[in-house]
């Protein structure tokens, strides 16, 4: 059970600080030997990561549910990166497996954080639906695990003049349909996992959620910071030693 404890832990953390919970799991999994399970264990635990968002934001996605603009910016994105996820499922399946293509993905990650930092002092507070196409996008190439989902949207918003704040705000609420669609699709393989395995899979949701409900609170400092790009650097060293040292 510990073993799914520090997964759940290492999942809330890494799912909102822009280092690619994905990719951090793939290699922690490789490590532990828990193979076989990938996908339904990382859905699980990204549920924990949903539950967090929800409690952390719930105020926003209120205010989202009641202005159809910002709802339909929502629902631009998700069918854009739900629709290139779905063209592509067996593809970004067999990624999950493939650590060393992580590791790569996790240094590609790095470089685009370093770049965002100067595009930190952006102001405008208005997304557009050219921003939410693109956005849609750059999502779905977060799908990859290695690529942060929430470094890749916060990154792309940046680049499009889009302040910290709001691009924090609404790269977390394009978040929830994303993942909500992706545990959808994927039930059937997390209800096996379940009847063989729940008290585990249990005990890796909730550290998930603890620990994603202080890593949301840590990103919000470090943007107001514009500290960035150190995760960057992170990433980068991350990945660099997964190559060289995971055999």
């Amino acid at each position: 059970m510990l073993k799914y404890i520090f997964l759940g832990m290492l999942q809330g953390v890494t799912e909102f600080l822009p280092v690619s919970s994905s990719g951090h799991l793939v290699i922690m999994q490789k490590l532990f030997g828990l193979s076989g399970e990938e996908i339904a264990l990382t859905l699980v635990l990204h549920l924990g990561s949903v539950a967090a968002v929800v409690i952390f934001f719930y105020k926003d996605i209120i205010a989202a549910i009641r202005d159809r603009s910002t709802l339909l910016l929502i629902l631009v994105v998700t069918l854009i990166t739900g629709a290139i996820g779905l063209a592509g499922k067996g593809f970004f399946e067999r990624l999950f497996t493939s650590w060393r293509l992580v590791a790569l993905a996790l240094v590609f990650n790095g470089l685009i954080l370093i770049w965002a930092r100067k595009f930190m002092d952006s102001k405008s507070k208005v997304i557009g639906i050219k921003d939410a196409i693109i956005l849609g996008f750059t999502q779905a190439i977060a799908i990859i695990p290695g690529i942060s989902r929430s470094g890749m949207t916060i990154s792309t918003l940046l680049f499009r003049k889009v302040d910290r704040q709001t691009s924090f705000k609404f790269s977390f609420l394009i978040f929830l349909p994303a993942i909500i669609g992706a545990t959808v699709l994927e039930w059937g393989e997390i209800g096996l996992s379940l009847k063989g395995n729940g008290v585990n899979l249990s005990a890796g949701f909730f550290a998930s959620l603890i620990f994603g409900l202080l890593a949301l609170w840590i990103l919000r400092l470090i943007i107001r910071k514009t500290k960035l790009h150190y995760f960057g650097y992170y990433c980068i060293l991350i990945g660099v030693l997964a190559l060289l040292f995971i055999k």
